[in-house]
């Protein structure tokens, strides 16, 4: 063997450093990266979140110390302005009456929507393309200049101081037809394709395939459509005048008088109304973001 085919030896030492060296590098200067941006992130939540935690801690302050005194902790916390909220306006049925609609109507947006967007996204016809032009044309107008014509429709229908006359508007939405249209536009359509060479009906198609993975569109139209439902005030106010049918916010506007306003008890009333949102977002909202539309292809 000559010495041009002795193998030659390899240093391995400063070989190994160099990769070594540009993780870490890329590893600070992601770090320095992120660090203005989780900073932006903390100051836009503290200046956001600190009028609410005013506006809770505060409620528990008695009626005499809201303006005598500025600051953010009570000095005496008290309960009262939520008992008297409570026992002043029947908040109790307030509540059966709101959970009644904004259970229903979800439901109900929640399957038109998917429907729609499902017809929209996945079949070809120039007046499904007129349908939605249609749909989405509604989100150019205030929501004020159609409350005269729906409740002229709701009235004639008979469904005036009724439930049925709040839940009725409320069943399609533009934008729950939007955000399901956007969502199957990404579905492959080798899934459906694939499903109808098995023999599957358009009907199972959409009922065992597409319903489950469309399952987080799903559940953030419901957590969008329960807040409209629950924080709505001006319909169910030109609606209802029955008080045994009253919701949470037209309760709360009760509790303002006519010549002066206990605000310890409005701010009680309001605290109180926060509480199912609150729930319902916590309880949902790690099912939001998990979706695997893919699922069902092989590469």
């Amino acid at each position: 063997m000559t010495t041009t085919d002795m193998p030659r030896k390899v240093d391995a030492g400063p070989g190994r450093a160099v990769p070594n060296k540009r993780v870490r590098g890329a590893a600070t200067g992601g770090l320095r990266r992120a660090v203005p941006a989780t900073t932006l992130l903390w100051v836009l939540a503290a200046l956001y979140g600190f009028p609410v935690l005013w506006f809770v801690l505060s409620s528990f302050k008695p009626a005499g110390d809201l303006f005598s005194s500025l600051t953010l902790f009570p000095d005496d916390p008290s309960l009262s302005g939520y008992k008297a909220a409570w026992e002043g306006a029947n908040f109790s049925q307030y509540f059966i009456n709101t959970t009644i609609v904004c259970v229903i109507a979800t439901i109900l947006t929640v399957g038109v929507s998917c429907c729609t967007g499902y017809a929209l996204a996945k079949y070809d016809n120039k007046w499904l393309k007129v349908f939605f032009i249609c749909i989405l044309a509604t989100t150019m107008l205030p929501s004020e200049v159609m409350l005269a014509p729906q409740f002229l429709v709701v009235r004639d229908l008979g469904l005036y101081n009724t439930l049925g006359g709040i839940i009725l508007p409320a069943v399609l939405t533009a934008t729950g037809c939007f955000m399901f249209r956007q969502f199957f536009l990404t579905v492959p359509d080798e899934l459906i394709e694939a499903a109808r060479i098995d023999g599957a009906r358009e009907l199972s198609i959409f009922l065992r395939i597409m319903l489950p993975i469309s399952r987080p569109i799903m559940l953030t139209l419901a957590i969008l459509s329960f807040q409209w439902r629950w924080n709505d005030y001006i319909w169910p106010l030109l609606m209802l005048n029955d008080p045994s049918k009253f919701t949470v916010q037209i309760g709360i506007q009760s509790l303002v008088g006519a010549q002066n306003i206990n605000w310890s008890v409005v701010l009680g009333g309001s605290v109180i109304s926060m509480v199912p949102l609150i729930v319902v977002f916590l309880v949902f909202q790690r099912y939001v973001m998990n979706a695997d539309i893919n699922a069902g292809l092989k590469d």
